[in-house]
Parts: structure tokens; C-alpha cells; sequence
């Protein structure tokens, strides 16, 4: 029985994903994957004081207030919040537009997005009842 315990361990150690032994995501991370989602979502328009920008662009802008706001950005959500979010120079609320057609506030987008972020870095449960039948 030890036996047949044994080579179902290595077995799942064997199949069990990658990520699931893999280190969380950083904060820096989870920041440049927040970027990299605008930058190359497909059809995509980032609304920015009244003008139209393409994702490369709108990921060029966030990149240069994240560098201006330095050490003050500790998290991915302080990155939304005080970057992604809005004009610091008239205040008006950043907007994405999506291939469809719809527009959305960029704040709504980005918390979308680290959500599912979030999600995808967290490793799947394991049902520990369901190892030992």
C-alpha cells in the first residue's frame, strides 16, 4: 500500500501544472501585465483628453506616468488607481474603447483585468479528499 502511495505522489508531482510551484506574481509584474493587456488588445482605442490613441500608444503614456511616479507605486491596484485611471492634467476619466464598439472608463477595464490576473496566478484547489480514495 506505502508503495502504491508513493508512485501516486510522484505521479502527481509529475502532471500537476507548473504554476502551481511557481513563485506569485510580483507587484511590478502584475503592473507590466496591466500595460501589456491595452497594448496589444486587438482593435482596442485608449480615450485620453478628448483624443484617440492605439494601444501601443496608450501603453507608451502609462508606462512614462508609472516611471514619474517612482517608488510611490507599490501595488498593482495603486497603479489604477493614481496612472491608468485619468488625466492628472485636467482631470477627466481615461476610456477604452474595444473592438465592438463599447466604451467603458479605463478604471473598469483595468480592475477587470487584474482581477482575472489575479486569478490566473492563483493556484487551482486541490481537493484533498478526492486524492485519497
Amino acid at each position: 500500500m506505502k508503495a502504491y502511495l508513493g508512485w501516486i505522489a510522484i505521479a502527481l508531482l509529475v502532471l500537476l501544472p507548473g504554476r502551481l510551484f511557481a513563485a506569485p506574481m510580483t507587484e511590478e509584474q502584475k503592473i507590466d501585465a496591466l500595460i501589456h493587456s491595452v497594448e496589444v488588445m486587438p482593435g482596442a482605442q485608449f480615450i485620453r483628453n478628448g483624443s484617440v490613441y492605439d494601444g501601443k500608444a496608450a501603453a507608451d503614456h502609462l508606462r512614462t506616468k508609472r516611471r514619474f511616479a517612482g517608488s510611490r507605486l507599490k501595488t498593482a491596484d495603486q497603479f489604477i488607481t493614481y496612472c491608468a485611471t485619468g488625466s492628472s492634467f485636467c482631470g477627466k476619466p481615461y476610456q477604452i474603447r474595444l473592438a465592438n464598439g463599447a466604451t467603458m472608463d479605463s478604471a473598469v477595464f483595468f480592475r477587470a483585468q487584474l482581477k482575472r490576473i489575479d486569478a490566473e496566478a492563483a493556484p487551482p484547489a486541490v481537493d484533498a479528499r478526492a486524492s485519497i480514495r
